[in-house]
């Protein structure tokens, strides 16, 4: 599933270090949800999406997961 979490991480200027801490999960998860390797649990979604003040549809792309119903 595709994110957009590299894009915000550069736009408020923060590593994936510090955007795993803030969200309580590891710099290799968020690594792993940039690269599309790992795709987030509902929970996690929805903290990475509250720390940049935006809604779960807003950080990642369901338009694959949409195709598919």
């Amino acid at each position: 599933m595709k994110s957009r979490i590299r894009e915000l991480r550069r736009q408020h200027k923060i590593s994936q270090t510090e955007l795993a801490e803030a969200v309580g999960t590891t710099r290799q998860t968020i690594t792993s949800i940039e690269v599309e390797r790992y795709t987030a649990s509902l929970p996690l979604a929805y903290k990475i999406a509250r720390h940049f003040g935006l809604t779960i549809e807003e950080v990642f792309d369901f338009s694959e997961i949409d195709e598919e119903l």
